[in-house]
């Protein structure tokens, strides 16, 4: 995902199963958050009212909604309304459209702070999305990521309300380190608008990381980088050409051109259903080079290490995926 109306694009980070009865109420009071309230049954009872029971609870989730007994963050972070509504229809997406394969999950820690970092692609920053739900999904202790969006996203209605409302907030450097500070798994992709934006000539080729604020946001908090490569996401939407002079009209980084849009009108926005891999590396500590936060050396030598960590993964994953619509 990808930026506060106040901000520039080229600011720093802007450039940017089952599960043991009580174990997600756990895990929700340790992240702070209240565990969201299933609308419907994992299994069915045994007087076999399944439909039933699900009509209830669905009324049930929404006199809470329309009560306002639900609770926010300080982002305006919503993690019952994200579990209960966002997510299911996102492991569609993740699961069935994309038959995504995750691995590594072991180098993502099962509570307190890390740093996400990603390759951003595909015309539409649907990677961040897929990324985030397929961390929650299959990550042993189900994990929140917080993604930190560019200043474009909060400038649009309605797709504003839904950033806030799934963990995301502006990607600023005040805004990450607080989260850090409070142990919440953070997600950024230095490659703002160049990533997603590039040419599908340009498919898998890092575009640059700007001035590195991702990582002193890191370093001031001590908190693991966690470099995660994704394979897929160039294939969702190929980007032929990009229309600069509609995209200035509209006041749009770009206005991508691609094999079924703008030419198949809405049905041009159906993503293309690409084989995805994601791997999460593992972690560059950080604690040990708090007071170089501000050293520019240190902090670019860091975003090369984290750079070339990704772009080495993607080749790997590339070889793995021959056919980039195979099972």
């Amino acid at each position: 995902m990808t930026g506060s109306a106040e901000r520039r694009d080229d600011l720093p980070l802007d450039e940017w199963h089952e599960v043991p009865a009580g174990a997600d109420e756990d895990r929700a009071r340790s992240n702070g958050h209240r565990p969201a309230e299933p609308i419907a049954p994992a299994v069915p009872d045994r007087s076999g009212d399944v439909w039933d029971r699900r009509v209830a609870g669905g009324l049930a989730f929404l006199r809470r909604r329309l009560a306002g007994d639900y609770e926010v963050d300080e982002f305006g972070f919503d993690p019952e309304l994200t579990e209960a509504v966002f997510h299911p229809l996102l492991r569609r997406l993740y699961r069935d459209w994309f038959r995504t394969e995750v691995t590594g999950l072991e180098n993502v820690p099962a509570d307190g702070a890390g740093l996400v970092v990603g390759n951003h692609s595909g015309a539409v920053a649907l990677d961040a999305l897929i990324l985030s739900t397929a961390l929650h999904h299959e990550h042993p202790d189900h994990r929140y990521l917080r993604l930190l969006a560019a200043d474009l996203v909060f400038r649009m209605p309605v797709i504003s309300e839904l950033a806030r409302k799934t963990g995301g907030t502006v990607a600023c450097n005040p805004d990450a380190e607080r989260l850090l500070r409070g142990g919440e798994l953070v997600g950024v992709f230095p490659e703002g608008f160049k990533g997603i934006g590039k040419l599908y000539s340009d498919r898998y080729k890092l575009q640059r990381f700007g001035r590195g604020g991702f990582v002193s946001a890191a370093l001031r908090t001590g908190t693991p980088i966690i470099p995660v490569a994704i394979v897929g996401g160039e294939e969702i939407y190929p980007m032929l050409a990009d229309l600069k002079p509609l995209a200035r009209l509209l006041k749009l980084p770009y206005f991508p051109v691609t094999p079924t849009f703008p030419w198949l009108g809405p049905l041009g926005m159906v993503p293309l259903p690409s084989k995805w891999l994601i791997e999460f590396c593992p972690p560059i500590p950080t604690a040990h080079l708090v007071d170089s936060a501000d050293d520019p050396l240190v902090v670019f030598n860091l975003a090369d290490q984290v750079r070339e960590t990704i772009q080495q993964t993607l080749h790997q994953l590339l070889e793995r995926r021959p056919d980039p619509f195979g099972p």
